[in-house]
């Protein structure tokens, strides 16, 4: 990560600090008179092909004895109305303020993979990787929607896990490496405004 790019996260994190603060209070009260504990999903990532890290969301689904591979149709039945809500204008990622403060994340990057597909996939995550991971970035604002519309109509771990690392690995990945290129400090402000943009419409 550029000097530069560590910086603007650190000023982003410094003013939003505060804000993000109080919304994750009173989520949290609420979340725990809705659906009680726990109230945090703390879950394995990686930020390098061998450098694990913990990424800390508010909880969405039922919690279930064993929880491996991405979210698909699958998974929908456990998602928690309160979840839904959180997830349609993901305000269970606040708590990765954290993750950017310690620097596993930045704003901006490839969103953080499961170690299964590092290892099964490592000379192409080598690559992604290179890019500190983000909490959005080009391949979350172009691709995010139609990965969710794939994964939707998956109804066996095994089927979104095929699906995921046929269709939604490579294409993700591609756009990762077409960021990757063009980095700077100006193309990820435009990128967090993008993100912004149809979140502040969700609100309105």
């Amino acid at each position: 990560m550029s000097p530069g790019k560590r910086v603007l996260d650190l000023v982003l994190v410094g003013i939003l600090a505060l804000p993000v603060s109080l919304v994750l209070s009173g989520l949290l009260i609420w979340l725990a008179f809705k659906q009680g504990r726990p109230l945090f999903h703390v879950a394995e990532r990686m930020k390098g092909v061998d450098r694990p890290f913990w990424l800390w969301k508010l909880r969405t689904m039922h919690v279930a004895a064993e929880d491996r591979g991405v979210s698909g149709g699958d998974k929908n039945a456990r998602i928690t109305p309160a979840g839904a809500w959180l997830r349609a204008r993901r305000l269970d990622e606040l708590p990765q303020l954290w993750n950017i403060l310690k620097g596993d994340l930045s704003f901006v990057g490839p969103r953080p993979p499961l170690r299964e597909y590092v290892e099964r996939f490592p000379d192409l995550y080598a690559r992604v990787l290179e890019s500190r991971p983000g909490v959005t970035g080009l391949a979350t604002l172009v691709y995010h929607r139609h990965e969710e519309r794939l994964l939707a109509r998956c109804a066996t771990p095994q089927e979104t896990d095929a699906v995921y690392a046929r269709s939604c690995v490579p294409r993700k990945a591609r756009l990762d490496l077409i960021y990757q290129r063009h980095r700077n400090v100006c193309f990820d402000l435009r990128l967090m405004l993008h993100t912004l943009g149809p979140l502040l419409r969700y609100q309105s």
